[in-house]
């Protein structure tokens, strides 16, 4: 779809081999908890994801789309370790306010940076966020629900989906564009992006029905 778009170039998809069982088995006894099946599954056939594409300016092509599933190795813990590199520096356990808004009526209680929940990065969203693997509830024992979140650049959480594999069609779906994300908040994307956006529609554009 995407190779035969206008002004499209340079479609790139990096292949990668399946994560070996006991890499996954290794990861989960180090983080105390299981990786929820299809994320699982997603692994056993390919470790991570990339695709990126341009387009071309003035002959020149341009890097616009890209997606991102970390590898096993990259699945990272956010909010364990220090921001800075001094000693008793702030964490973003820190940043933990207990008068945010909890989950109501239809909106979902949001991670926590501290010990309450686990979060790992899925997608650094090249620099504009961080979409989250999220065991909300990690006390006193790590519950296998999971959820995926988008952290934004202001450290707000916005809900995405349940599951990694909705998560996984909803990057296929918007293509890779700048942003996307932002989509699913309250304050959408960017004037900018939403010029790629209108150029290169997403699959489909309707977010509410998507969410």
């Amino acid at each position: 779809l995407l190779e035969t778009s206008p002004g499209v170039a340079e479609v790139t998809f990096v292949e990668k081999e399946p994560a070996e069982r006991h890499t996954i088995v290794s990861w989960e006894q180090k983080n105390s908890c299981i990786l929820p099946e299809d994320l699982k599954n997603f692994y056993l056939m390919t470790d991570g994801f990339q695709m990126t594409w341009s387009v071309k300016t003035d002959d020149t092509p341009m890097p616009l789309g890209s997606m991102v599933i970390n590898s096993i190795s990259k699945l990272c813990r956010l909010g364990g370790s220090s921001m800075y590199t001094l000693p008793n520096a702030p964490t973003l356990a820190d940043l933990e306010d207990d008068t945010d808004e909890e989950g109501d009526g239809d909106k979902p209680e949001k991670p926590h940076f501290d010990s309450r929940s686990l979060i790992f990065e899925l997608d650094p969203c090249n620099g504009n966020g961080k979409v989250c693997l999220v065991y909300k509830h990690a006390e006193p024992v790590v519950s296998p629900d999971t959820e995926i979140w988008f952290l934004d650049r202001a450290l707000y959480w916005h809900f995405l989906t349940k599951t990694f594999t909705a998560y996984y069609r909803l990057l296929i779906t918007h293509l890779g564009l700048p942003q996307w994300q932002y989509a699913f908040t309250s304050y959408g994307v960017s004037p900018q992006a939403k010029q790629w956006f209108n150029m290169y529609k997403p699959i489909t554009i309707n977010t509410a029905l998507l969410s």
